[in-house]
């Protein structure tokens, strides 16, 4: 019996073409929470930056590629930032190798220290602001618990040599999230239920990139959107519609989670 299901935003709740939640998704939410199925978010964004939700209630956030968890809105019980000395080796190899647009996501904030055309692709695909302009150097000792690193697959073994303890995620080829090794969506959801009492086997995740094939795999039921690509299609136990296409509705009845 499913007791919890998982959704990624961007391209799984929220169409990339409307950046808005469908009328299906939305009503599927609601039947879930009707029946005490407990829903969470599970995003690479930072729970200040959760912007397209309108006003859906959720019962936690897996957040940051799950590197800051929360239950409800404001309890946050797993937080896993980049070490120090990680950040200290971006900010060298920066100023001394090459410079490359990244912003630094704190639990509170977000800054970047420029903004080129790729940045602005995707914060635009996003409907997102782009973070404000400072160097990377401006941080006062702050944890970081995620970069949005604008470099190409080609750059990506050079950048993370000097980076020992990350590791990189993409959902896209623009760019990068890069978060503390060990960190992903499933062990995210790992302290969600936790926290709540719910064993794994009755968990559902849903995803569409890259960083959501790992909690795919890991959840009870992994559901892959249709507009996902083949690899994340590969890890999930079911591939359902696209996001503009009722994907999470007709999912959750083929599961029969809920009826019309």
């Amino acid at each position: 019996m499913i007791k919890a299901v998982f959704f990624d935003i961007d391209g799984t709740l929220v169409s990339f073409k409307t950046h808005k939640l469908p009328d299906s998704a939305a009503r599927a939410l609601d039947r879930l929470r009707e029946k005490g199925i407990k829903v969470f978010i599970a995003t690479g964004r930072q729970a200040r930056s959760i912007n397209n939700l309108g006003t859906q209630v959720f019962d936690g956030y897996v957040t940051l590629n799950g590197g800051y968890c929360l239950a409800g809105k404001e309890r946050v019980i797993y937080k896993h930032p980049i070490p120090p000395e990680d950040i200290a080796a971006l900010i060298r190899y920066q100023e001394e190798v090459e410079e490359f647009p990244c912003a630094l996501v704190e639990e509170d904030g977000i800054y970047q220290n420029y903004v080129d055309d790729s940045a602005r692709q995707l914060y635009g695909m996003l409907d997102f602001p782009h973070p404000p302009a400072r160097p990377l150097r401006g941080n006062g000792g702050k944890e970081v618990y995620q970069l949005i690193a604008f470099f190409s697959p080609a750059q990506e073994e050079r950048i993370l040599s000097v980076l020992p303890h990350c590791e990189a995620t993409r959902w896209n080829p623009l760019f990068a999230d890069v978060v503390p090794r060990g960190s992903s969506k499933a062990v995210g959801i790992d302290k969600i239920i936790a926290y709540y009492g719910i064993s794994l086997r009755e968990t559902m995740a849903f995803g569409d990139g890259g960083n959501d094939s790992a909690m795919l795999r890991h959840a009870g039921i992994g559901v892959a959107m249709g507009n996902a690509g083949d690899a994340v299609k590969a890890a999930a136990d079911y591939v359902t519609d696209s996001v503009d296409d009722d994907g999470v509705w007709n999912a959750l009845r083929h599961f029969g989670l809920i009826a019309e």
